[in-house]
């Protein structure tokens, strides 16, 4: 019987400690302040509270304790059930997109029967007449066939040069884009590995059997049109290949549009071939359901308009109607729409590299993508999903990312109204050399006076292009970023790092027989796919002989690794890397060098050397085929054998800055030419080490006895005795 009271009286305690408390609005805000500084609080911590607090004097600890308890489930309730909201309406707005695209399939669809119906007549009623008739007609109807998939609009007469007649032009140019990207005015095959989902970067297609290369892309971002607008108009921003672009008119339309005449001059990928410049005409405006577009068209003989400006050292090249249709989303966010349709005057560059330009997934991966992959990571980081370490902010490293790429890109065109000249070769014309003794013309983004001796030096540039076959771009540059110590040669590192000295020591040559340094490297941040990295590569120094302790001291490289993912299509593979000082500053100079990969489309190219066409990029390619050629297979030619077999062909450039002093030039450009050689060395071996193997369809590395690790390891042993042995004598 006592047991039993016993029992009743400690349950009537629990049920009084748990019974329900009706708080205050008082004390509910005193409650709140506490949970906005320490969401769960200790036992000591809510004893504090209750004496600090007379308001609550009259609750219980435990009752306070359960009060945190369910005021952290309401949060996490809270942020699950906005979280579940954010996939629910990208869902929405994904599955609006996909019956779009449905519906733009079927009516292509049904041309394609029509079309196909059609043929089938015309060969029927054919059959009875003569060879010529049937040939006549069958070219016509090639000819139809072709105006349907690239229509030229035929322009009346009228005065291109007025505003009415420039608008005339953007009105034209909109009703094409809006057919390219809604419509079936281009036949659009989806890229491979591009699905569809509220976390993929949207629907990407490329064209097919229309003039130039063209690309497609729809996609979801969480930014209102107008910052979405606003962000894809200023393209040098995230497009890397941009060298400039110049507004040089505006003219407001009366719809509230405006319509800018641009001039823009992008890079060329490699050094084998003049950069493109393009004159066009962009046109803003809202449409009737509060869709933003942005469309833009090249200004020729045939659309009128006004004359762009004369270039000696670029190529015209021709934008066809492209650009940006931005739809408002419900519950906020935007559908963007992307069309980048453009003709790079492919019979100007050398037939080697012809598949650069006729390739749409190239065009894809560095326009289309690149405008959505982008646009993505600023509404990631603006919505505080990304978070890097280091107490960067996120857009000083895009910065630091922007500047690597430009300097890189500057190196590899060197274009002359940057200072840019051609210094003459040792009879070998494998490296171009080229200087720069104006690096004021230059100073703002890449470097600073620091960089230069004041009484007199430069820049010099050591530049060479090459074709490999069966190298996977993607792992190429990976071995290259994880095994610098394969290629790179620790005394031209520590000269390149002596240019950020204020008073640098001379190292005018590459020390033969310097010991590799040992690589650290520091992530610093990614992209939101992950295809971009930038990072902080340590180098630490190692010194064997007395006179090697003044150079073995840790370096620092901001490092730029890109286009790794082997699954990519059409994606452009680079690695490039710049010194930095330890401070790391936010305005730090950098002399961008570094390696970049693109595939060739295997089906057109033919491995054979060629010079670039002007003078200042005067590079003989380096055609790796022949050294590639190992093993019994090496009599077969590139496409004998089972198709199957992976077969692919790309162009790899290379380009190192270094410093110089006036004294000193013809030291560092000696220093330079052999560097950039024995670079291509080291590529060529890693390349026969990590190509596939040609008996063979899978994809893993050779196994060679003469890998490049077992050399390394062979070259320190020796190195190491011969600098043990001198050191005694």
């Amino acid at each position: 019987m006592a047991l039993s009271m016993h029992k009743d009286s400690s349950n009537n305690k629990q049920m009084d400690s748990s019974k329900y408390v009706r708080y205050t609005p008082e004390q509910v805000e005193a409650l709140e302040r506490v949970y906005s500084e320490c969401p769960k609080p200790s036992s000591l911590r809510r004893q504090q509270l209750i004496r600090e607090c007379p308001i609550l004097s009259n609750i219980e600890p435990k009752q306070i304790k359960v009060w945190f308890q369910n005021r952290r489930c309401r949060e996490k309730q809270r942020k699950e059930a906005s979280r579940l909201q954010t996939v629910n309406r990208k869902l929405s707005a994904m599955n609006k997109l996909l019956m779009e695209e449905n519906d733009r399939l079927q009516k292509q669809v049904s041309q394609l029967v029509y079309e196909n119906g059609y043929m089938r007549q015309q060969l029927q009623t054919g059959s009875a007449t003569t060879t010529d008739n049937n040939s006549c007609e069958s070219v016509v109807m090639s000819g139809q066939h072709q105006q349907q998939q690239n229509p030229t609009p035929q322009h009346p007469q009228r005065d291109a040069n007025s505003p009415a007649g420039l608008l005339a032009i953007a009105e034209e140019t909109l009703a094409e884009f809006l057919s390219k990207a809604t419509g079936t005015a281009v036949d659009w095959v989806q890229m491979i590995g591009m699905k569809p989902g509220p976390d993929s970067i949207g629907i990407v297609a490329v064209s097919r059997n229309c003039s130039g290369v063209a690309a497609r892309a729809c996609g979801l971002v969480s930014l209102e049109p107008t910052k979405v607008a606003e962000i894809l108009k200023d393209r040098p921003s995230w497009f890397r290949d941009c060298r400039c672009l110049d507004v040089l008119s505006v003219i407001p339309t009366g719809n509230g549009g405006t319509i800018e005449l641009i001039y823009m001059q992008t890079y060329a990928p490699t050094t084998l071939a003049a950069a493109r410049d393009f004159w066009t005409l962009r046109y803003t405006t809202s449409l009737e359901d509060g869709s933003l577009v942005i469309c833009e068209r090249s200004l020729t003989s045939s659309t009128g308009g006004p004359t762009g400006p004369p270039t000696s050292s670029f190529v015209r090249a021709e934008m066809l109607p492209s650009g940006f249709l931005i739809r408002p989303c419900e519950g906020g966010g935007s559908i963007i729409h992307i069309v980048d349709h453009v003709d790079l005057d492919v019979w100007s560059v050398p037939e080697v590299l012809r598949p650069l330009y006729e390739s749409s997934k190239i065009l894809a991966q560095k326009m289309t993508i690149a405008a959505l992959r982008h646009i993505r990571q600023i509404a990631q980081e603006t919505s505080g999903e990304i978070q890097y370490g280091g107490g960067r902010q996120p857009a000083v490293l895009r910065t630091f990312s922007q500047r690597l790429c430009r300097g890189f890109n500057d190196a590899v065109n060197g274009f002359a109204d940057d200072g840019w000249s051609l210094m003459g070769s040792d009879g070998v014309e494998d490296v171009t050399i080229m200087i720069n003794s104006s690096p004021g013309k230059f100073l703002g983004s890449q470097y600073n006076t620091s960089m230069f001796p004041s009484f007199g030096g430069g820049v010099l540039c050591a530049k060479a292009s090459m074709l490999l076959q069966n190298v996977p771009p993607a792992l190429l540059v990976r071995f290259l970023r994880e095994h610098r110590s394969e290629w790179a040669d620790y005394g031209v590192d520590t000269y390149s790092a002596a240019c950020l000295k204020a008073s640098p020591y001379a190292v005018p040559c590459a020390r033969p027989g310097g010991f590799p340094s040992s690589q650290v490297i520091l992530p610093l941040a990614h992209t939101v796919e992950h295809e971009e990295f930038l990072e902080v590569v340590r180098l630490e120094g190692h010194a064997f002989t007395p006179e090697d302790v003044a150079l073995a001291r840790d370096m620092y490289l901001l490092q730029l690794c890109s286009g790794i993912d082997e699954n990519a299509v059409g994606a452009c593979a680079q690695l490039v890397f710049a010194p930095i000082d330890e401070s790391f500053a936010d305005d730090a100079p950098l002399l961008p060098s570094g390696f970049r990969v693109i595939p060739l489309d295997p089906k057109t190219v033919t491995l054979t050397c060629q010079s670039s066409a002007d003078g200042a990029g005067a590079t003989r390619t380096l055609d790796l085929a022949s050294a590639l050629e190992v093993g019994p297979g090496s009599n077969r030619l590139a496409g004998d054998g089972d198709p199957s077999n992976y077969n692919l062909r790309s162009v790899l450039t290379i380009a190192f800055q270094f410093t110089f002093e006036n004294h000193l030039r013809d030291n560092v450009a000696a220093m330079a030419r052999q560097y950039v050689r024995s670079v291509v060395g080291s590529v060529q071996r890693v390349a026969m080490a990590i190509a596939p193997s040609r008996l063979s369809s899978n994809m893993e590395p050779k196994a060679l006895p003469g890998s490049p690790e077992a050399l390394t390891l062979a070259r320190w042993i020796c190195r190491s005795y011969r600098y043990g042995f001198d050191f005694m004598l």
